[in-house]
This record gives C-alpha cells, sequence and structure tokens, in this order.
C-alpha cells in the first residue's frame, strides 16, 4: 500500500497537522459530538508550541503550505467556501490563493532563459519581481520589447519532483480511506486521487495552458460573460508563460469589491454564466475559478488567468447537466428524477417517485431565499445522505465539473451575498434547452443519426470480406453507448450540492 517514502511522508503529514491543531481545533471542540471530543483531546495532547500561534485557518494555512500542492490546492478550495467553513476559516486559508512565499527574481530570469533558449532582454524590456505566488508557479510583472505589458509565469524550480513525491502520498491516502472507511467507498478515493493528480501533473507543462488559454479565450468571446488575456506565443515554454497583462484588480484582494461602479449581482451573474455557457455550449471549461485566478473592473468585468486545469464534457454529460438544471428551474422534481434513473445516476432498483420526493425535501426550501440565509453546510449535509440512501457512486470523470460548481458558486456569493444563483442560470440553460432539445433540434440529430449509419453501411459494404468468423454482437447496447449512458451516474449530489442555494 505504498513505498516507504509515501508512507513516511503520509505520517508526517498527520504529525504536522496533529502539532499545528489543525485536525480538530480545540477552538471548535465545543461542536464536535461526544466521540469526536474525545478524540479530539487525545490529538491536542500532541500539540506543540505551534498551536498556540495564530487561528485555526491560519494554522491550517501555515500546515498545507509546508505539505506541497496538492494540500495547497486543497486549501484552496476550501477557501472559497465561506458559507461552509465561515468566513474568518475562509479568509486566513485565503493566502493560498496567490500570496505564497516566492522563489529569488534571478532563479526566475535562469528558468525564462533556459525555456526560451535566449536571454530575457532579448525579450522584455522590463522584467520585475513576483507579483503572485501560487503552488505551481509564480508570475512576474514585465514589458516586452514592443511596449506591451504582460504576465510572465513561471514554474518553480524542481516542482515536478514535489508533484510526484505528493502524488504518491496521495494514492497512498486514498487507498487506506478505501479499505478502512466502508462508507467512503462509493466516493471512490483511488480514482478521485488519479484525476486530481492527472489534473495536476498537466500543469507542469505550461505550453499545454497556454493553448488551453488560447482555446478558451476564444470560447468566451462569444458570449462576453468572461475574457482571457492573450497567450504571446513567442514567450511560451514547457516552463514559462507569458500572456498579455490582466486589466482590473485580483479578486483576491478585497478592495476589487470596492471599485466605484462595480454592479456586484451583474458581476456574480457573469461569472456564473460564463461558466455554465462554456460547459454546456462548448464542453470545454476553465476548471480552476478561484480568486487567486479572477481579475474584476467596474462595472461588472470577469477577466480569468491560469488555465492549466481544464474540463471537459461530452454531448451526453452536457445534455443531462442542463436537464438536471433545467428540472430544478423548473421545480420539475419528476423530471430531475428521471433524468437521473435514465442516465443510470441512480440505480434501477430505486422508485422514480420516491426519489423525486428527497429530491424536492431539498430544493423547495430553498426557492425564493436569499443566498445568505441559506446554510450551504446543512444543504450538503442532507444530499450527502440522500446519496447514501439512493446508493450513488461518485463519478471520477466528472469531479473537474463538480470542483468548478463548488468553487464558482462560492466566489460569486462572495461578490454579492444575496446572490441568486437559479436567475443567474437560467438564460444560459433554458438557451441551450431550447435549442438541443427543440422538436427542430431533435429532427436535425435524427438526421444526423441516420446520416452516420448509411455511412457505416457504406463503409461495410466496401470493406473486404473477413477472413475468420466475426464475434457475436454484444447484447443490448454497445460498450460506447453505456459509457455515455452512464457518464452522470454518481455525481448527482456533488452537482446539485453546488447549485441549490
Amino acid at each position: 500500500m505504498g513505498g516507504p517514502a509515501a508512507f513516511g511522508r503520509l505520517i508526517g503529514a498527520g504529525w504536522m497537522l496533529m502539532r499545528n491543531d489543525a485536525l480538530m481545533p480545540r477552538e471548535l471542540q465545543s461542536l464536535y459530538p461526544p466521540a469526536a471530543r474525545t478524540a479530539a483531546s487525545l490529538l491536542h495532547l500532541f500539540a506543540g508550541r505551534q498551536a498556540r500561534v495564530g487561528r485555526p485557518g491560519e494554522r491550517l494555512a501555515r500546515s498545507l503550505e509546508r505539505l506541497g500542492p496538492v494540500a495547497i490546492k486543497l486549501g484552496q478550495l476550501l477557501s472559497t467556501r465561506a458559507d461552509i467553513i465561515g468566513a474568518e476559516f475562509a479568509e486566513d486559508l485565503s493566502r493560498l490563493k496567490d500570496r505564497l512565499a516566492p522563489f529569488p527574481d534571478e532563479t526566475a530570469r535562469r528558468e525564462v532563459e533556459a525555456a526560451l533558449g535566449r536571454p530575457v532582454e532579448s525579450l522584455f524590456a522590463q522584467f520585475g519581481g513576483a507579483v503572485a505566488g501560487a503552488s505551481l508557479a509564480q508570475a512576474h510583472a514585465a514589458v516586452m520589447t514592443d511596449g506591451r505589458h504582460v504576465a510572465v509565469k513561471v514554474l518553480r524550480p524542481q516542482i515536478g519532483r514535489r508533484v510526484a513525491a505528493d502524488a504518491e502520498v496521495l494514492r497512498l491516502a486514498a487507498r487506506w480511506v478505501e479499505r478502512l472507511a466502508p462508507a467512503a467507498r462509493r466516493l471512490e478515493p483511488v480514482a478521485f486521487a488519479e484525476t486530481v493528480i492527472r489534473a495536476t501533473e498537466l500543469e507542469l507543462d505550461l505550453r499545454l495552458e497556454a493553448a488551453g488559454a488560447d482555446e478558451l479565450g476564444e470560447i468566451m468571446a462569444k458570449d462576453g460573460y468572461m475574457v482571457a488575456p492573450k497567450v504571446i506565443w513567442d514567450a511560451v515554454g514547457k516552463r514559462v508563460l507569458t500572456t498579455e497583462w490582466a486589466q482590473g484588480q485580483p479578486l483576491s484582494d478585497p478592495a476589487a469589491l470596492e471599485q466605484p461602479g462595480l454592479d456586484r449581482r451583474a458581476a456574480a451573474d457573469n461569472l456564473i454564466r460564463a461558466f455554465l455557457a462554456q460547459a454546456l455550449d462548448h464542453g470545454v471549461f476553465h476548471a480552476d475559478l478561484h480568486e487567486g485566478n479572477l481579475f474584476l473592473s467596474a462595472p461588472a468585468r470577469i477577466i480569468a488567468v491560469d488555465f492549466g486545469i481544464i474540463g471537459r464534457l461530452g454531448a451526453a454529460e452536457r445534455r443531462y447537466l442542463a436537464e438536471i438544471l433545467w428540472g430544478f428551474l423548473e421545480r420539475d422534481y419528476v423530471r430531475v428524477a428521471r433524468v437521473h434513473f435514465e442516465a443510470g445516476y441512480v440505480p434501477a432498483h430505486h422508485s422514480v417517485e420516491a426519489f423525486a420526493q428527497a429530491l424536492r425535501a431539498v430544493g423547495e426550501p430553498l426557492f425564493g431565499r436569499a443566498a445568505s440565509e441559506v446554510s450551504m453546510g446543512r444543504v450538503l449535509t442532507q444530499l450527502f445522505e440522500i446519496t447514501a440512501i439512493y446508493d450513488m457512486r461518485l463519478r471520477p470523470e466528472l469531479v473537474l465539473l463538480q470542483k468548478t460548481m463548488m468553487t464558482v458558486e462560492g466566489v460569486a456569493r462572495r461578490i454579492c451575498p444575496d446572490h441568486d444563483i437559479w436567475a443567474a442560470a437560467d438564460p444560459v440553460v433554458r438557451r441551450w434547452i431550447l435549442r438541443e432539445l427543440s422538436p427542430q433540434a431533435q429532427v436535425r440529430r435524427f438526421a444526423g443519426e441516420a446520416a452516420e449509419a448509411l455511412r457505416a453501411i457504406a463503409r461495410l459494404a466496401k470493406a473486404p470480406p473477413a477472413t475468420a468468423p466475426e464475434p457475436p454482437a454484444p447484447k443490448g447496447l454497445g460498450g460506447l453507448a453505456w459509457f455515455a449512458i452512464g457518464a452522470f451516474t454518481s455525481g448527482a449530489a456533488f452537482v446539485l450540492a453546488a447549485w441549490l442555494t
């Protein structure tokens, strides 16, 4: 169950969290159930002097920063959910978004020259100090020789080795959870860990991020809800990425929400609609939309940076997502339930009507209430209980979608505490439904499928006779069809948890 080095690092991580009193902080002891209070008291015996320095969130942030990139990303996600972990705790974790300790400027210059194969001065008239530091890289302000103001992203030295070591620890922890906590198996911890690891590994090649930024920039321009700085391809390498300077103020800075002329509700609407338009209309979305990667300018302009993590959805996933959201917008819980069963989201031995009743119990109390009046923690607890009752399992291929939904909804709440997420989602979801599920769209889809079937028959007619007997045709739907139908099998609660406010 993992090599000695990974085992040692995992034990070391637990020890650090205990020494910092960051696992079950003493300040929260009164909130724990009786059994947990006993465990917390035992853990507090191992706390060191550092456990008395700072608030619980500050101690956790220090611990996660020392534990490495994967742990930092977990902290970034938590920091967007002040409605779940509390405003003070979220604020203490917010430094993990873009205020980590930078590495020296001289090291950054050497990295740029090695990656681009030319002196810094040949590209940049000015190359300033670090303006933001994240888990994998840091950003520098610079001016090109042609006068353009740009941001230069440079990977941290030796970050590949650190990510590889973190990946082994995460794999080991996931296997332990799967073996020792049977109730957690439906969350597919091993597959979840592999999804997170794969996404992080892809972030280590900034040429891929440049391509993602370019692709999503074109997509964003079609709707106008969000924009992306243009990529400067002449200054892109495996470990260096250069883009035009992002206008506006970083959303991680509280002053961004105090700009004159800012329309908070419109900005929150634009964030929600940008994400939905990307996911539903195009099947590709920015999957790391925390405040450290967003800039804001009045009245409601959202600028996104850091395209290291890109999510993609197939046609089946997009349709199921749209129909689920549409059903909730219309408060048609039976329709939502049927979509879940049709997709294989809920095992067939359960009752559609009973599942619709469970969804109604979650959804109805939320309509017509301001986001500030809704306890997201309570909603998540109720949804988690429902997923257990109806044997719903996490779908690893949807982890990025679910994680991004949680993050986007949390950021929108911070921009506008009374934001109505359903009203924001309505025009994008309605547009998709009218375009893709109208009678005309159904006729076009049928015609396309018929044309493809005719082409397949023509190819078979031209193919030479087989030299060996063909294997028997599988009964029922083929593997690809089952994959498409089952694409949304288990993530429903996690999707709904992010949007039922």
